[in-house]
């Protein structure tokens, strides 16, 4: 009697086993699956992608692709004439080499500064920004994914420039490419950061023609962009060395002509470098990723 009831227990308590015996699907087969998934979206890929956006937007957009192929070429055309009644012997620098610095220069500015700071402001008015960091991507991809088109496009509007330069203008060939390269890549850098600080006090995209004005009057003025600055006085020069762009500059303008000291050229890479330290401070605490209602 015992028995019975004891075997009666035992077979009410035991589950069921059927389902997990005709389950017969390994429990690794998925792995795969998510191994691939996840191998899919690296931070190159994340960037790609991002790039391939950006530069769809940007060819959609005609005035921003104006300004960024057009307008570098029109400032050249003016900057000329501004040249043309200097002398530029105490610089070291022929007409032609100064076109080409000061080319080099507005490629930076316009393409990269001016672009991307309507750009990121234009992102984030339409909650592109937003939506972004809502995904695996980080802050740090979500801007340099948006500055990629922009970016590739100054540097290869800058080798136009160059080549432009020797072949049409007739200028020498650049003494130092590697200055040259050196100055041209530190600049789409800093001015990457810069647009980003400058998009956290632009309220709308028609308000960065406004808030990127100081900088560009600025640096067109005060960093060799127009002037050279070896034919400014010695205390005004002193001062603009202080400028955003004028390390850049330097760079560049030692890769075009002139060449420099090496205390001069540490100098103007420590320049670059410490606006860019500071721009990047001010990106990570005031940088907006909402709209500003």
């Amino acid at each position: 009697m015992n028995t019975n009831t004891a075997n009666t227990n035992t077979n009410t308590n035991t589950p069921n086993p059927g389902p997990a015996v005709t389950n017969t699907e390994s429990p690794g087969a998925a792995a795969p699956a998510v191994t691939r998934a996840r191998a899919g979206t690296t931070a190159a890929g994340r960037l790609a992608a991002l790039g391939r956006a950006e530069l769809t937007l940007l060819v959609r957009n005609r005035t921003a692709l104006f300004v960024a192929l057009l307008m570098p070429v029109a400032m050249v055309g003016a900057l000329r004439g501004t040249l043309g009644g200097m002398d530029l012997a105490g610089a070291g620098l022929s007409i032609q080499q100064a076109l080409v610095t000061g080319g080099v220069g507005m490629v930076l500015i316009l393409v990269v500064y001016l672009n991307l700071t309507s750009a990121f402001v234009a992102r984030r008015e339409e909650l592109v920004l937003k939506r972004l960091r809502t995904g695996e991507v980080s802050d740090t991809e979500i801007i340099a994914g948006t500055a990629l088109p922009a970016a590739a496009l100054a540097i290869a509007q800058s080798a136009l420039v160059v080549v432009a330069g020797v072949v049409v203008l007739g200028a020498e060939g650049p003494r130092r490419p590697e200055l040259l390269v050196a100055g041209t890549v530190l600049g789409t850098v800093v001015m990457t950061a810069l647009a980003a600080a400058t998009s956290a006090i632009t309220r709308t995209v028609e308000s960065a023609q406004i808030t990127t004005l100081p900088l560009f009057m600025v640096s067109a003025g005060g960093s060799g962009l127009f002037i050279p600055l070896d034919v400014l006085p010695d205390r005004v020069a002193s001062v603009c060395e202080l400028l955003p762009m004028t390390g850049v500059m330097r760079l560049v303008e030692a890769g075009v002509a002139v060449g420099a000291e090496a205390a001069q050229l540490t100098g103007a890479a420590l320049n670059a470098l410490a606006w860019t330290v500071i721009s990047v401070f001010a990106v990570r605490r005031w940088f907006r990723w909402e709209p500003r209602r």
